[in-house]
């Protein structure tokens, strides 16, 4: 029975080897494989039956069988037997044979099957395959390819037959007349060749020793006849490349003598074949053995062939390898390894030929040539030992060739060299330094190369060179003496500085093994090696390289290590200091980036560790040295700026450190005689160096400065230049700027008691007698940009020098105003038009130092210094937008930083100003300047004004120390100056302009006596008002203006706000329209928060209102009417009410303003509300009319004019921020007239007379025509957006602000708008109305009760909508309102409409959240309703229903056991069809509430285990549901149901693996739950089995393949005891398919699809699932 179950799933699953797609064919055969593991020999068995009896099955699919077979075979080939090997061999050599053409696919898988059967049973194979190999009949091609197959794959087994085979196989050979067949015999040969010398190479291992090479040489021979001498010849390649691949291997068989006598034409033979073929791995690969096999036997026929040989193989080298072509590489590998038999036999002769190939002027060639020295020196190293100094003296012309390629291939040899000892010969130094200099080749600009370049860059060579340099210094042993101390020859020259990170890391590995070997204080040996480097060249090279540290790979650290392991030759007393201090270095560049680190302090810390390293050697002699070399370094580094800059940095501090008077005068001469002054480096450079020097050798460096310009060499270069005109002016003022920035550096470096007395003096003496120029005797101001800024500067840092000196209080500048003035000049000879240089920023840098020495000012030259430097930036043209600094690239960024220093620059000089003068006069003199620029009606100047404005009162009040309370007279004026900008139109402004209000009123609290760190609360509010002035809307903007001047009248003091009101009002004519409005809002505010205490005043004010309003046509037009509006109806309400109403529709913008002033005061206010709202409810909200009442067309609905008037009259009350007390007062009956307002709007249309107006409106609105004083307002007519907007407004009247924000983030607005979403609009409403409005519900929802038994259905549905909604928080409970509504509720379950029943049970449901502790009280009555929804008779969409299940999972959590009991079963039936609805909401809230049914089966629990087992596969399958809150529910459901099930490991698996944030790898999850499912309930088998067939006619395609693949998950975790419960004939067979059941009793009465017709399947996927499943049924057999 077993066996024909197997063969049952065997032959189901090659019946589907049909299957067209690659997947499911991929799958049968891993379905069949695995059969074959559990019971090989079935499987065999059964295939061969199956290929038997299907005698016409197609071979594609026959292959499939085969392939599994074979597979079976060879994982089972110890298991078989020997009669089940009998029926593969023989079913195998059938299929292979059955065809007498060639079908590679199908003859090859069963040859493959013999080949895999061969392994074991040799024997048997041989004894059918013979029967196929008849002497004189040519055999089938397969069975001369399986010969050679098996010959290889057995060799012991295979070579004992090669005899027989050969000799009847050598006559065949002449009959061959197809070249297939020719190229299968050559195949053969080849093959049985290879296993022949594998055979005679283990001999020790093989079954018969006595076999030797004579055994088979004469067949082999005759064999190379007829290959040789016919077949070679033939025009086929394909052919002619088999017979080469064969004759390699047979020339090891072939007699001696015989092949001796054949090498003079085999040879000539194979090389005419590179000829006639382009692809040349083959021939080369043969050639190769038959030359290692000529060597063998001591041939002398090679010596005559070795020319060709050579004139052949060379160009094959010199063809370059092709990577992406496998095979040209490997034919490389081949010629070399010809090259090497060569070399080995033939020395002198093999480098006489290549040695002048190396002088070719063919690039090729030359690579090409090279790439076999260095084949031969490594893999010839004897033979070539003695030729050592030949092949190196003919290396001399490689090394100077400039070709990429031929400079990789020379290092390459190199290393091969290297390895064999030839470098340590003369000559070798030359390599090396070929070696160096590929090291510091320059990096290559990036450039497009054409897409067939294939020329290398020089990076590669130069990576190619630093690797090899570094391998060599660190592997290879006999390669130390060779490169040590050689190597250091190379750090100090110029032209290896790219190298200089290889040659340091080498050089310290180097040294490191040399310690280790005992060398420390011997590590350079300068008696040895005289063109070494001195140790002050190496230390000053190593230390100047260290300055730019990540520059060439780092060369930073490489170059501090070098230096640290070289300390002893450098100076005996550096070990202790330099072992500390250089791996702090080091780690200081490894913890920084290039971007991270700070140049200035590494630069510090070089100079510092080189100081330190001077007075530790404490050796006048030395120091002088090494100062001399670091001089005479200096020229090297003229490409190097930056490294020149810090040599000269080093001069200063060696020259300072340096105790010979005359040498320091020396070293300064010298380099003020050679420095190259055009270059700004240069000078910088220099002047430090003149600087540093100065701090020890003040007078000296004075002294030399000034001998300089006496000196013959400055006059000389004076006249020298002037014989070039154009370029004597340039270059004199270039050295004059160089000597005037040496003064500075001196004054701000040089001890100040010394040098404070030399500055007047000397110092600047000499500074302006080079900067001026006489001509005549009259003196002229340079124009060299130069020298200019070199003068600022030196200037800057002499006054840097007096500011910090001791004596700073003492010192009184004489020269200052002088100073001041010549930068003030500097300044205005700026162009006016653009930035170009940084003279403003220098010159006002170096004033904002000269302000604050002695004596002061005069306040002439403060006042224009203050201006020039004012206009000088201030009035700059605004910065490029941002699109032409992207194309302008670098200069504009440049521009950019230039820019933003000057303007930090003026802030610092007007702060060090205004220190001069910290009251409040000196505040008002700063502002008198600055105001102008305040109000310019330019942006960019109005941003910089106040941006500085900002900066100096922050300043001023940090500075403030007030001793005694005094009045800060000009507050008002000054915050009249700033509030108005807090609207400006440039953000930036508006934020700039807070702060300076900000900082205005702490000063006056300072000024009022409070602490500078007080806090005033009103006035931190402030900054929190800043957010408010981010983004242009002018709503937003007035509304802070408006919060900041509430700020300003309650700080202000009275004394002040006259002056404050009277500059406000001047604010009205500001160029700024933003500004002048916000003069007003502010103005209005002030009047509000102070008006009470101006009294006296008002009739001034209401003439100056009155004047300016003439002026400026804006808000306080509106503020007059409303005025006047107000005092007529305080008189005639009624009257100004209708008049008002009888306006035509939709009011214009004066009738609005009317409107808004009647809510002035609250008391009028809310008399007119209550007028109002009577108006709207006093006519129906529409009227039904047929627009064609003969066509039978839907009734039209049209608003009633009167309550539409009525409802925009109470938007306009509504919206004035007074109106808040009066609606506060009304607003339980405002807020249920409107929502029941808005619920009869929905879809109604304006009376015709009013839509031709709406149309007018809504197209100038949209065509930004703007309404114009007496043109309509431009808010909407619609009766439903004019309700929704009516009803917004009131909320944030009513003090509901946070309502209608709730309501309108979550687009409630919108909702209610939409016929189809208005209910959930309301929700939306009602939920925010119970967070944020609670106490106002009593008397809504008291006022809304009535309505429900309504005749309008839209209200009826907008009132349980809003009900239900309430009941969803616990507001409704701490009311007292619950029962009342849940009453309600209740009631109206039997309404007629179906949106009202549903909404009513979503309120019942509700309760469940908002009121938990209220549920089991009112348990019975809510079950049965939801009980009664879920069978709603009148529900086509199951909406009732749906609400019911949705509703009735909420309550559940609230209940217990016993309240549910007797409903458990009856709801779990009741839901069980909604699994599989085809509506996604349904399957998802039926399977919610099943999971929540769960808990309440404890004192039901078998009853209901039956109904968890009854979904359980329901729930695991929809898993794969295409619908993600699907998949969701049923994670859910089954950790509910986890715990019921009994089965603990079932139950963790789904608490961790279904959690909702975790994804899940179903098919590992499906094969864990089968495992326990058949641990725990292995009788359930069947019933799992059978509920999951009926998946298999699932729509949906996930859950129609994750069917099968449960079902094969469960019969993989079966015990064996079990298995008789499946049936599996219906598990397989194809039965008719039914309609699925939903019960196991209709699973058996109703049998399902099977696997058998999934396997037919339109989708792939389902189809290989079906395949896996079968192949896994072998489990139950």
């Amino acid at each position: 029975m077993t066996e024909s179950r197997i063969k049952r799933l065997a032959t189901t699953l090659m019946d589907a080897t049909t299957d067209k797609d690659p997947l499911v064919q991929e799958q049968i055969y891993n379905a069949l494989c695995h059969l074959g593991e559990s019971e090989p020999e079935e499987i065999l068995n059964s295939c061969d039956e199956y290929l038997r009896q299907h005698d016409k099955l197609a071979y594609p699919h026959r292959v499939i069988i085969l392939k599994a077979m074979e597979t079976v075979v060879k994982n089972n080939i110890a298991l078989l037997d020997k009669s089940t090997a009998k029926v593969v061999i023989f079913l195998a050599s059938n299929e292979m044979t059955k065809s007498k053409e060639v079908i590679r696919d199908w003859q090859q898988a069963a040859s493959n099957v013999l080949v895999a059967v061969g392994q074991r049973f040799i024997n048997k194979v041989m004894e059918e395959v013979l029967t196929k190999f008849q002497p004189g009949i040519l055999p089938h091609y397969f069975v001369m390819q399986t010969f050679a197959n098996l010959s290889v794959s057995n060799v012991f087994g295979m070579v004992p037959f090669l005899n027989s085979i050969l000799g009847t196989m050598l006559p065949m050979l002449g009959m061959a007349k197809q070249d297939h067949m020719k190229s299968v015999f050559c195949y053969a040969l080849q093959h049985f060749s290879e296993s022949i010398q594998e055979y005679l190479a283990n001999l020790d291992k093989a079954p018969d020793p006595t076999v030797r090479k004579d055994t088979f040489s004469n067949e082999i021979f005759s064999a190379y006849e007829v290959l040789f001498n016919s077949w070679l010849q033939h025009r086929e390649a394909k052919l002619r490349l088999a017979v080469v691949e064969a004759m390699g291997p047979m020339s090891y068989l072939l007699p001696s003598e015989k092949l001796e006598e054949q090498l003079p034409k085999l040879i000539p033979g194979i090389l005419a074949l590179y000829k006639k073929h382009t692809e040349a791995f083959y021939i080369s690969k043969s050639l190769c053995q038959i030359l290692e096999a000529s060597v063998n036997i001591g041939s002398r026929s090679l010596d005559v062939q070795l020319d060709s040989l050579l004139g052949t193989l060379h160009p094959q080298i010199c063809a370059p390898a092709d990577p992406a072509v496998p095979l040209t590489v490997k034919n490389h590998t081949e010629v070399l390894r010809c090259f090497t038999v060569l070399a080995c036999s033939f020395p002198d002769r093999v480098l006489a030929f290549l040695l002048p190939k190396l002088e070719s002027s063919n690039e090729r060639t030359r690579v090409g040539t090279l790439l076999i020295m260095r084949q031969i020196i490594n893999s010839a190293p004897s033979q070539m030992e003695i030729k050592k100094p030949f092949i190196l003296s003919s290396m001399k012309l490689p090394l100077q060739d400039s070709n990429n390629k031929v400079k990789r291939a020379v290092v390459q040899v190199i290393s091969a060299m290297a390895h064999h000892g030839y470098l340590e010969q003369p000559g070798g130094e030359a390599m090396m330094e070929f070696l160096v200099r590929q090291c510091a080749l320059p990096s290559d600009a990036p450039k497009k190369q054409p897409p067939d370049a294939d020329d290398l860059t020089s990076d590669s060579v130069q990576s190619i060179s630093v690797n090899t340099l570094f391998l060599l210094s660190t592997t290879v042993d006999r390669m130390n003496n060779v490169l040590w101390p050689y190597l250091l020859e190379f750090v100090t020259p110029v032209q290896f500085t790219n190298a200089l990170t290889p040659l340091c890391k080498s050089l310290m590995s180097l040294a490191v093994k040399k310690q280790e070997e005992g060398e420390n204080a011997s590590l350079i040996r300068y008696d040895l090696n005289a063109n070494l480097p001195s140790p002050y060249a190496l230390t000053t090279r190593l230390l100047v390289v260290s300055s730019q540290p990540y520059v060439g790979d780092c060369r930073g650290a490489a170059a501090l290590r070098l230096l640290n392991v070289l300390h002893y030759s450098v100076h005996p007393a550096l070990e202790q200091l330099w072992s500390k201090r250089v791996p702090l270095l080091v780690e200081h560049i490894e913890e920084n980036t290039e971007k991270s680190l700070s140049q200035k302090e590494w630069e510090e810390k070089l100079l510092l560790f080189l100081q330190e390293t001077l007075a530790a050697v404490a050796d006048n002699t030395w120091i002088c040295h090494f100062v001399t070399e670091m001089c005479r370094q200096l020229n090297s580094y003229n490409g190097f700026p930056l490294e020149k800059n810090f040599l000269y940095k080093c001069i200063g501090t060696t020259l300072g450190a340096c105790a010979s008077k005359d040498l320091v005068q020396k070293q300064l001469q010298e380099l003020l005689e050679t420095a190259r002054y055009h270059e700004e480096a240069e000078r910088e450079g220099l002047a430090s160096c003149f600087g540093i020097c100065a701090i020890n050798h003040l007078e000296e460096t004075l002294a030399k400065l000034e001998d300089f310009v006496r000196s013959d060499v400055f006059k000389k270069s004076v006249g020298l230049f002037s014989i070039f005109k154009d370029r004597s002016d340039n270059e004199v003022e270039k050295i004059k700027s160089t000597l005037i920035l040496c003064y500075g550096y001196v004054a701000v470096s040089a001890p100040k008691e010394l040098v404070l007395s030399r500055i007047e003096a000397d110092i600047l003496k000499n500074i302006f007698q080079y900067f001026n120029t006489k001509v005549l005797g009259i003196k002229v101001e340079t124009k060299d940009l130069t020298l200019k800024l070199c003068l600022i500067r030196s200037i800057c840092m002499i006054s840097q020098a007096i500011y910090n000196g001791a004596k700073c209080g003492d010192f009184v500048f004489s020269r200052k105003a002088e100073l001041v003035a010549q930068m003030v000049e500097f300044i205005k000879a700026e162009p006016p038009e653009a930035m170009r240089t940084p003279v403003r920023q220098r010159a006002m840098i170096t004033c904002t130092y000269l302000v604050v020495l002695e004596p002061h000012l005069s306040d002439p030259d403060r006042t224009e210094l203050i201006d020039t430097c004012l206009a000088g930036v201030l009035a700059l043209p605004p910065p490029e937008p941002a699109k032409e600094r992207e194309e302008n690239g670098g200069d504009a960024s440049h521009k950019e930083v230039l820019y933003g220093d000057t303007l930090s620059a003026l802030k610092d000089l007007l702060k060090s100003l205004l220190q001069r003068n910290l009251t409040p006069h000196g505040l008002q003199d700063m502002f008198a300047h600055l105001g102008p620029w305040i109000k310019s009606n330019k942006e960019h100047e109005r941003q910089r004004a106040v941006e500085v404005s900002a900066a100096l009162l922050e300043f001023y009040l940090s500075k403030l120390n007030v001793s005694t309370v005094i009045p800060f007279y000009n507050l008002g004026v000054l915050i009249a100056l700033f509030s108005p900008r807090c609207s400006d139109s440039l953000a930036s402004v508006r934020q700039d302009a807070v702060d300076c209000v900000y900082c205005l009123l702490y000063i006056q609290l300072c000024y009022e006596g409070f602490a500078r760190d007080h806090r005033d609360e009103m006035v931190e509010g402030l900054k929190a008002l800043k957010k408010g002035l981010e983004e242009p809307d002018f709503t937003v903007l007035f509304r802070t203006c408006n919060n900041i001047a509430m700020v300003i009248g309650k700080r202000v003091p009275p004394d002040q706000l006259m002056s404050l009101l009277l500059a406000m009002f001047e604010g009205l004519a500001d160029p700024d329209k933003n500004c002048s409005r916000a003069a007003t809002v502010m103005i209005n505010s002030l009047l509000k928060e102070r008006g009470a205490v101006l009294q006296e005043k008002v009739p001034d004010i209401m003439s100056i209102i009155h004047s300016k309003l003439e002026e400026v046509d804006e808000e306080h037009i509106r503020k007059a009417a409303q005025q006047t509006v107000y005092i007529l109806a305080s008189q005639h309400k009624s009257v100004v009410v209708s008049s008002l109403l009888g306006s035509p529709l939709p009011f214009d913008s004066h009738t609005c303003a009317m409107w808004r002033s009647l809510a002035t005061e609250p008391t009028l206010a809310s008399r007119i509300l209550e007028q109002l709202l009577e108006k709207v409810n006093s006519d129906v909200p529409y009227k039904e009319s047929k627009s064609f009442p003969l066509l039978g067309s839907a009734a039209e609905r049209v608003a009633t004019p009167l309550p539409l008037a009525a409802t925009c009259a109470l938007y306009e009350i509504m919206s004035a921020p007074e109106s808040g007390p009066a609606v506060l007062g009304l607003y339980p009956p405002l807020f249920v007239t409107l929502l029941l307002r808005l619920s009869c709007t929905v879809g109604v249309q304006l009376p015709k007379n009013l839509q031709s107006r709406e149309r007018r409106r809504s197209s100038s609105s949209s065509g930004g025509g703007g309404s114009g004083n007496h043109g309509p307002a431009s808010r909407s007519l619609q009766p439903c957006s004019c309700a929704v907007e009516t009803l917004k407004v009131m909320l944030v009247r009513g003090g509901s602000e946070e309502v209608a924000r709730a309501v309108g983030s979550a687009g409630g607005w919108e909702l209610m708008a939409s016929a189809e979403r208005h209910h959930d609009g309301i929700a939306v409403l009602a939920g925010a109305m119970a967070r944020h409005a609670g106490p106002r519900l009593p008397l809504i929802v008291k006022n809304l009760i009535p309505t429900l038994n309504s005749v309008f259905d839209s209200q009826r549905i907008t009132t349980t909508a809003f009900f239900a909604e309430l009941l969803n928080s616990n507001v409704v409970n701490d009311l007292i309102l619950l029962e009342t509504m849940m009453d309600n509720m209740t009631g109206r379950q039997k309404d007629a409409c179906t949106l009202v029943r549903m909404l009513a049970l979503r309120g019942l449901g509700n309760i469940a959240s908002g009121s938990p502790e209220k549920v089991r009280k009112h348990g019975a009555k809510l079950l049965a309703s939801m009980v009664n929804g879920m069978d709603d008779k009148d529900d086509p969409h199951n909406l009732v229903a749906l609400e019911a299940m949705s509703s009735l999972s909420k309550l559940l959590d609230h209940l217990e056991e016993r309240d549910i009991q007797s409903m458990l079963l009856h709801i779990a039936i009741r839901i069980r069809p909604f699994f599989d609805s085809e509506q996604p909401d349904l399957r998802r809230s039926s399977i919610v509430l099943f999971g929540n049914l769960t808990k309440f089966s404890q004192g039901n629990c078998e009853v209901f285990f039956e109904q968890i087992l009854n979904g359980l596969v329901t729930l695991l399958l929809h898993l794969q549901d295409p619908k993600p809150e699907v998949v969701k529910a049923c994670k859910f459901a089954l950790r509910m149901c986890g715990p019921n099930m009994g089965c603990d490991g079932l139950c963790d698996m789904f608490l961790n693996h279904l959690r909702e944030d975790r994804s899940l790898h179903y098919g590992e999850f499906m094969n864990n739950v089968c495992k326990h499912l058949m641990q725990s309930y292995p009788e359930m088998l069947n019933r799992l089995i059978l509920t999951n067939l009926f998946y298999f006619k699932s729509n949906w395609v996930d859950i129609r393949a994750a069917a099968p693949m449960f079902i094969g998950f469960l019969v993989l975790h079966v015990d064996e005891d079990q298995c008789q419960q499946v049936d599996l004939d219906q598990l397989i067979s194809a039965l008719p398919e039914e309609k699925r059941p939903v019960c196991l009793k209709q699973v058996k009465d109703n049998p399902p699809a099977s696997l058998n017709l999934l396997l037919k399947d339109p989708v792939p996927s389902v189809r290989v699932k079906v395949a896996e499943t079968l192949g896994r049924l072998v489990r139950i057999l």
